[in-house]
């Protein structure tokens, strides 16, 4: 099974599956010299582990990482790192009514077909569970970013739930408000309503989709290449990987289609050190699938989770019966609430590899931040003692 790597210079490749032994990400290609804690690493793990609030799975996992490799002395050394997350509370027994039963819109009967086989505890590797590894990675990557030179930030929110939608929210909203309310929305107003339309979809026994806006300042400019290395097409396999992902955008989205020419195209200005930039910013940050320096921005949309108590109609395909289900189980009633760490690490995790591939950031070691590495005696080694 192939599929399970992200990245060119900066590579994740993650393994585990919903209610197996362990969740696990390798990176390969993070420079030597970055200061990094499992505090760091466990500060985002948390923000998307389950049983934060009532609108989250009642699952117990801790999510506490281990670093096992690649780290010492609390900096990283340049070689792969690795990560393990334990699964504490994985219950796969409820899962055996659906071995050859496929639950209505999961991965089940698709998985089987391709490979004649899966795991069939919760979703296996389909699980959004896998999305630890990326949030690990995406810690990772963004201790590497704020240790540069460069003043990049990255933040999400919840923008809309159902037919619920917030108002437009400026980037310090985002820093202030979106961790104050168990949604993840940066419009407290708008939050209190998307938690109770959430609350009656749950009471219901059903579940509701909804989309997380993005915005990522500091970029700079020149990041991607033509084509299928564009910034853009990099930044949607990144984030239509995400599980439950039905559609991304950036700048106008599919806005776009309903403004002319003119009134899309951006004129031409001088900055302050005299370099063109673009008046306003109505691409997102992107053109020709390369940065113009302008914050990139934009959306993903989640379906509503797919596990849910309804009464769902299947077939067996092993009896030939059909049959009606119920998916018993500890299941989220919405996504993204625990999604925004998700998609903040991801573009956290492509942003890094354009600057590594770009040189803007030296591939092999964090300039400034090594000095206690520049010869193979170490003070602290036990073996120098």
């Amino acid at each position: 099974m192939n599929g399970n790597e992200f990245g060119r210079l900066f590579r994740m490749t993650t393994y585990g599956e919903s209610h197996g032994d362990a969740m696990g990400v390798t990176i390969s290609g993070c420079p030597a010299g970055v200061e990094l804690s499992v505090e760091d690493v466990q500060a985002e793990l948390d923000r998307r582990k389950p049983g934060q609030s009532m609108i989250t799975t009642s699952r117990g996992e801790p999510d506490a990482v281990v670093v096992n490799s690649g780290v010492q002395d609390g900096y990283t050394t340049g070689t792969p790192i690795g990560m393990v997350v334990q699964n504490k509370d994985a219950r796969s027994g409820k899962y055996e009514p659906y071995v050859t039963a496929p639950r209505p819109s999961h991965g089940d009967f698709t998985y089987s077909a391709k490979f004649g086989t899966r795991n069939w505890g919760g979703g296996g590797r389909s699980s959004a569970r896998e999305t630890v590894n990326w949030v690990a990675a995406g810690a990772v990557a963004k201790q590497v970013i704020e240790q540069s030179d460069h003043d990049i930030e990255i933040k999400a929110h919840v923008n809309q739930i159902g037919d619920v939608e917030a108002p437009e929210v400026s980037f310090d909203e985002m820093r202030e408000h979106t961790e104050e309310n168990d949604v993840r929305c940066a419009h407290p107003e708008t939050a209190a309503e998307m938690q109770e339309l959430i609350e009656e979809y749950q009471k219901e026994g059903d579940s509701i989709g909804g989309s997380i806006y993005f915005e990522a300042q500091g970029v700079p400019r020149g990041l991607g290449a033509p084509r299928f290395d564009s910034f853009s097409a990099r930044l949607g396999q990144a984030l239509m990987s995400v599980p439950a992902a039905t559609a991304f955008e950036f700048g106008l989205g599919r806005e776009a289609r309903e403004w002319t020419g003119h009134d899309r195209n951006e004129n031409w200005e001088f900055d302050e050190e005299g370099d063109p930039r673009p008046v306003g910013n109505n691409h997102g940050g992107i053109q020709g699938g390369i940065t113009t320096g302008e914050p990139v921005y934009g959306e993903l949309t989640l379906h509503a989770p797919t596990s849910i108590p309804k009464k769902q109609r299947t077939v067996d395909w092993e009896t030939g019966e059909e049959k009606e289900i119920q998916v018993v189980g500890r299941h989220d009633p919405v996504l993204p609430p625990r999604g925004v760490p998700v998609v903040e690490a991801m573009l956290y995790v492509t942003v890094l590899d354009f600057m590594l591939l770009g040189g803007r950031i030296n591939p092999d070691r964090l300039d400034g931040r090594a000095g206690e590495y520049d010869t193979p005696y170490h003070p602290s080694s036990p073996d120098n003692e």
